[in-house]
């Protein structure tokens, strides 16, 4: 694993992640300065759950998921996150450990600012502070749609929600409506993020391909219908 602390890069990148999207340059070129980019190969851990906590993160380039380990060493998968997403933020203005695993499900560029950096660009800087506080904001609403979702609704249309969110984050539209979705995910770390078995999520998804409200190959998915994936969910 490479680390380059303070990178000399130039900090336009910044502008592509939401939480820092409405900063002025010279508050980038702190929040840079401040910066730990670390390189991983695919597959590598970024950090486990119950690490000691260094702080916030966010994905610069490739892919990361994060993911927490039940009493039985089955993998739940909270989140799969993308170039300009933020992860850890659990941690900011606190010292607690990792609640999760972060692993990079392909070559990644991850920056990092240590949790006793932000406290003082905050303590100096209102608009971050709100950025910050929305950005924990959606993560709540997230979490409790989730819970909301394992709890009431069943596993096609939890299914549903998961191909839908997945092709608002990294779809590609292609003609006639139908969007492309290239997962670099296992069916077990699909099955994972709905909440039940890689055979469930395997026959559900036969059902909604035999249906042809969705079609896959190897690893592309290609919804057909998202209208009718939309009234599932509702």
């Amino acid at each position: 694993m490479d680390i380059l602390e303070n990178s000399k890069d130039e900090f336009e990148y910044l502008k592509e992640i939401p939480v820092f999207l409405n900063l002025p340059d010279e508050q980038l070129k702190i929040i840079h300065h401040y910066t730990v980019e670390r390189r991983f190969r695919k597959g590598m851990i970024i950090f486990f759950e119950g690490d000691e906590g260094e702080g916030f993160h966010y994905v610069k380039s490739g892919k990361v998921k994060v993911l927490r380990t039940s009493d039985d060493g089955r993998e739940h998968i909270i989140k799969i996150l993308g170039a300009g997403e933020i992860f850890a933020e659990v941690l900011m203005f606190n010292n607690q450990p990792y609640p999760a695993t972060a692993v990079a499900v392909e070559p990644s560029c991850i920056g990092m600012i240590r949790n006793v950096d932000l406290e003082q660009l905050v303590l100096t800087n209102n608009a971050l502070a709100l950025q910050l506080i929305k950005a924990l904001s959606q993560r709540l609403i997230y979490a409790q749609q989730k819970i909301k979702n394992l709890a009431l609704s069943d596993v096609m249309s939890r299914t549903a929600e998961v191909l839908l969110r997945l092709s608002q984050e990294r779809g590609d539209q292609k003609e006639g409506g139908v969007i492309e979705l290239a997962l670099d995910l296992s069916r077990q770390d699909l099955a994972s993020l709905v909440g039940t078995t890689r055979e469930t999520v395997t026959r559900t998804l036969s059902s909604l391909k035999k249906d042809k409200i969705i079609d896959f190959d190897g690893n592309k998915i290609r919804i057909l219908d998202i209208d009718y994936l939309t009234r599932l969910i509702s």
